[in-house]
């Protein structure tokens, strides 16, 4: 059954709110993965099948939503559907093979993003599929400004998040425990340029599908993100007091914050 644009108006409504609540909350909780791994968070599993659990379910969710819609001769929405699995593919795929290391990610993590990510699609492949206008994704739109200027900042996005992935991969050589200031590519303004380029990605699927679905996302996005590369920034300025200059390198928003 598909919802009503009223219910599912609401339904954006309590994700952006949720949003708010994470965020707030996550300035005094960290979020036990990564740099902030505690076992407080129970069982854990090695990261890499952690990341395929925790990523796969959205690029498998929004495939399924697409194949079901009555839409799927629709081109626009096709290259959007595309543009959107590009990433998950990547962060599913590929990105989780490439991680050094024996590190462990908790399955109460794992958890809480495959809950996100599942309700994640459903606002995208909700919006773009099924509550849409029928007329509104036309082929024409493929080249109205917004998604031509929303392709060109999601591209740059993904470019900077792989990029600044690839740099914090090869900060250590094989053996070497010691710990690193990333530098290069867009670390030059923020000590988090991965969270930095994952952030403009999903700005850039805003601007180019000009939803609100996209919007929330967006917002979803900066509330789980922002108060990481917060703590990030806190913990390298402790860690390298000498190298970071913190009056030209911000946490994850260039030149802003």
């Amino acid at each position: 059954m598909i919802p009503s644009v009223h219910s599912f108006n609401i339904f954006l409504l309590v994700m952006s709110l949720v949003a708010i609540v994470v965020f707030v909350a996550l300035h005094f909780v960290d979020a036990g993965y990564g740099k902030f791994y505690n076992r407080k968070w129970g069982p854990s599993v090695n990261n890499k099948l952690g990341w395929v659990l925790m990523e796969s379910p959205v690029f498998i969710a929004m495939l399924v939503l697409w194949l079901l819609c009555d839409r799927k001769d629709n081109v626009c929405l096709l290259v959007f559907l595309l543009i959107f699995e590009l990433h998950y593919f990547q962060r599913s795929f590929v990105f989780p093979f490439l991680i050094s290391g024996k590190s462990r990610m908790p399955a109460s993590i794992i958890i809480m993003g495959v809950t996100f990510n599942t309700l994640n699609a459903l606002m995208q492949g909700g919006w773009l599929f099924y509550i849409s206008d029928p007329g509104l994704y036309t082929e024409s739109y493929l080249r109205d400004p917004r998604f031509l200027a929303g392709v060109v900042v999601f591209f740059v996005g993904m470019y900077i998040n792989i990029q600044s992935d690839s740099i914090i991969r090869n900060l250590r050589a094989p053996g070497d425990n010691r710990h690193y200031l990333p530098k290069g590519g867009m670390f030059k303004y923020v000590t988090s340029a991965n969270y930095f380029g994952e952030l403009l990605e999903w700005v850039g699927f805003a601007i180019l599908t000009w939803s609100l679905s996209g919007a929330v996302f967006a917002l979803w996005t900066f509330a789980n993100l922002c108060p990481r590369a917060r703590r990030i920034y806190e913990r390298y300025k402790t860690e390298f007091p000498d190298e970071l200059d913190t009056s030209k390198v911000k946490r994850i928003i260039p030149f802003i914050y």
